[in-house]
């Protein structure tokens, strides 16, 4: 058994050798400011304050600059971070006179109030504190989310050091065991249960794990599968996290955690459908809206394991398994195909191009339909065996 063992990860290792000689190349070191002190937030709210008070002394409707956050014109490409922000940002303002944008310069200011008390006082809360705190002033969860991003990237600081947390809806489970920030010992190694992601991704230290490998499983049906089967622990000696579909914010932090504390490969499962292939970019390269946070967010070493659409000619999959692209489906994977990243992924490419041919698309789960447990006990130890990643 050990002998089969140490021949799955012949080519898991030599990948990760690989990963190690080129890492320099990849991924630049974490640019964030995530050493900012307390002291230089509260400065840095501080100086919003009175360029607010500023513009009332002078008897001028007070505004606020932010960073437009949903405009690819302000968003660049490079392979070793991923999508990120650029220096000469197109921006949004906020205009305290402006029937348009009043409530929302409001919001800000009652956030900056409650984020500058938090950081003043070493108190951590989360999103949803904030909201239950005045529900009748936000209207909804969503507008804090918005507005506490907005903050992180007009200050340039990130979400952690403003002492804002959110709840998170991942998942990890496999060979790895860390120390929260309040020294809490947390272990992963539960065959059974699945431990939540930390909502402090930022302070978990000591990490210890054996893992050879990290598994990214897009969904939580496919995950709790083959937590079910023992595959951690019984095929391969791995970490697996979920973000339970479009991954949150803590999801992807502590994928790069992981990267950057243990080196080692990294592998997304996801769907052989155009939302399974935006999730695994999301990420290997990030997302518009938080491209602010890129160098803390992404992990451009994430390779595609499968589910590849060749995989379904190469097995095939039964017909009645397959499910005929949408419309929907052909405009995203038209989207896909034109976002900049893929010029420098060819496999890829040639991958969604075979799928925009086929005119089909499957789920994971597709592959019971060869056997209940054809993902655990077979699809997944050759793939990983004979290296079957892109």
């Amino acid at each position: 058994m050990e002998s089969n063992m140490s021949e799955q990860f012949v080519e898991i290792e030599n990948f990760g050798l690989e990963l190690l000689e080129n890492v320099d190349m990849m991924m630049e070191p974490q640019h964030s400011h995530e050493e900012v002190s307390s002291q230089e937030v509260l400065i840095l709210i501080e100086k919003v304050i009175l360029e607010i008070v500023t513009s009332l002394s002078k008897d001028e409707a007070p505004v606020l600059v932010l960073p437009n956050r949903s405009s690819l014109s302000n968003v660049s490409f490079d392979k070793a971070v991923g999508l990120q922000m650029t220096s000469g940002s197109s921006v949004t303002t906020v205009r305290s006179n402006c029937s348009s944008s009043v409530t929302k310069f409001g919001h800000i200011l009652k956030v900056l109030s409650t984020i500058y008390k938090l950081v003043q006082s070493n108190v951590y809360a989360t999103k949803r504190d904030i909201y239950y705190n005045d529900t009748q002033l936000f209207g909804s969860q969503r507008t804090v989310d918005s507005i506490v991003d907005d903050i992180s990237c007009m200050l340039k600081v990130p979400r952690r050091r403003l002492h804002v947390l959110a709840t998170s809806k991942g998942f990890i489970s496999g060979d790895l065991c860390y120390l929260e920030e309040d020294s809490t010992k947390v272990d992963c190694h539960s065959n059974s249960t699945a431990t939540p992601v930390s909502s402090n991704v930022g302070g978990i230290r000591n990490i210890v794990s054996s893992a050879k490998f990290v598994l990214i499983v897009e969904k939580d049906a496919t995950f709790q599968k083959l937590l079910d089967d023992d595959f951690c622990t019984k095929l391969s000696l791995c970490i697996m996290i979920t973000g339970k579909g479009v991954p949150d914010v803590n999801s992807r932090l502590m994928v790069r955690k992981l990267w950057d504390t243990l080196r080692i490969p990294i592998f997304a499962l996801v769907d052989a459908d155009p939302y399974g292939i935006e999730i695994m970019c999301i990420y290997k390269y990030g997302s518009v809206a938080m491209s602010f946070q890129a160098h803390s967010l992404t992990v451009p070493s994430v390779m595609w394991l499968g589910l590849l659409p060749s995989d379904l000619q190469r097995l095939r999959v039964p017909e009645d398994a397959l499910i005929p692209l949408t419309q929907r489906d052909q405009n995203k994977l038209t989207s896909l195909l034109k976002r900049p990243y893929l010029a420098c992924q060819p496999a890829w490419q040639r991958e969604m191009e075979m799928m925009q041919r086929s005119k089909v698309k499957a789920e994971i789960q597709s592959l019971a339909s060869i056997a209940p447990d054809f993902l655990s006990r077979v699809y997944l130890p050759n793939k990983l065996r004979y290296g079957g990643w892109i």
